[in-house]
């Protein structure tokens, strides 16, 4: 009984912050309407690559010590395309509309301060590792989806590419830097993360649930397959414990408020990817705890 009463302190200590920051977003948006696109650009292209950058560039990160893990993630987000790709002709439903909210997890907005919260900042370096496997796909094999002509090389523009390169040569030449400018960095970087979980709030205001059965369907099948996956990557990669667990909650993470935005550039049936994303994330709150209760 005590281990059980734990276990929902610690459940609620994880979740509580997370909810609660969404949540202020939502009600603050429904009230004021704020316009986050200028946010959002800044959050994407000076405080995640600060994050991404303070992270790679520390002196205690081992690249080789999340290759299996980085390995497991990009097993994961390709691996659940390919399940689910059969069941769009049962289902009715575009490929180009199903398939990228099934592969593109939530693992910026929701999978960083989760995986901190539950397992500590310690997690934080493997945590940023399952993000950027999962950005790079999406804006390459996730562009590349919805437009074979789309260029690859425009990656090498992205403020987030540019930070990752920069942050592992830092790191691999094992260079120094001066402490008020690390401290800096740093700071930039804390940004980030509550300001994602808030513009995430703010995004659920602007979607709807016109095309609920779908979402609804999503909302278990995307959790499913990454999970699935997850377990039948680990008979190969044999991770360690402590890394496994990071993998199994990544696999559960539900599909990123990204692909609406993709989806909408695009013109790729957006009203539809924003029911998917919406019902993916409330089913999390089911999901994500469930998930945690295992590895923990």
């Amino acid at each position: 009984m005590e281990a059980q009463g734990l276990l929902l302190e610690r459940m609620l200590l994880t979740i509580f912050p997370l909810v609660a920051i969404v949540t202020v977003g939502f009600f603050y948006a429904r009230r004021h309407s704020p316009d986050m696109n200028a946010a959002n650009q800044i959050n994407i292209d000076v405080f995640v690559p600060a994050l991404i950058f303070s992270v790679l560039s520390a002196e205690s990160f081992d690249l080789l010590k999340y290759q299996s893990l980085a390995i497991g993630a990009a097993v994961i987000v390709i691996g659940s395309g390919l399940l689910l790709f059969p069941l769009c002709k049962l289902l009715k439903v575009d490929p180009k509309t199903f398939i990228p909210p099934m592969m593109f997890s939530n693992s910026g907005n929701l999978g960083i301060p989760l995986i901190v919260l539950a397992f500590g900042e310690h997690a934080l370096q493997a945590a940023v590792v399952l993000f950027l496997v999962e950005n790079l796909l999406h804006f390459t094999v996730g562009i590349y989806i919805l437009d074979h002509k789309t260029r690859l090389l425009n990656l090498l523009r992205m403020p987030m590419i540019l930070a990752t390169i920069l942050g592992l040569i830092w790191s691999g030449f094992d260079l120094t830097m001066p402490k008020a400018l690390h401290t800096s960095i740093d700071m930039l970087g804390q940004i980030s993360i509550p300001l994602m979980l808030f513009s995430l709030g703010v995004r659920m205001t602007s979607v709807s649930f016109e095309h609920w059965r779908i979402g609804a369907l999503a909302a278990l099948l995307c959790p499913a397959s990454g999970i699935i996956i997850a377990l039948i990557a680990q008979q190969f990669l044999q991770l360690n414990t402590t890394q496994f667990a990071y993998l199994l909650v990544f696999s559960a993470l539900p599909p990123a408020v990204l692909n609406y935005m993709v989806a909408e550039r695009y013109n790729q049936e957006p009203q539809q990817v924003a029911s998917i994303v919406l019902l993916g994330n409330i089913g999390s709150l089911i999901v994500i705890p469930a998930t945690l209760a295992v590895v923990w």
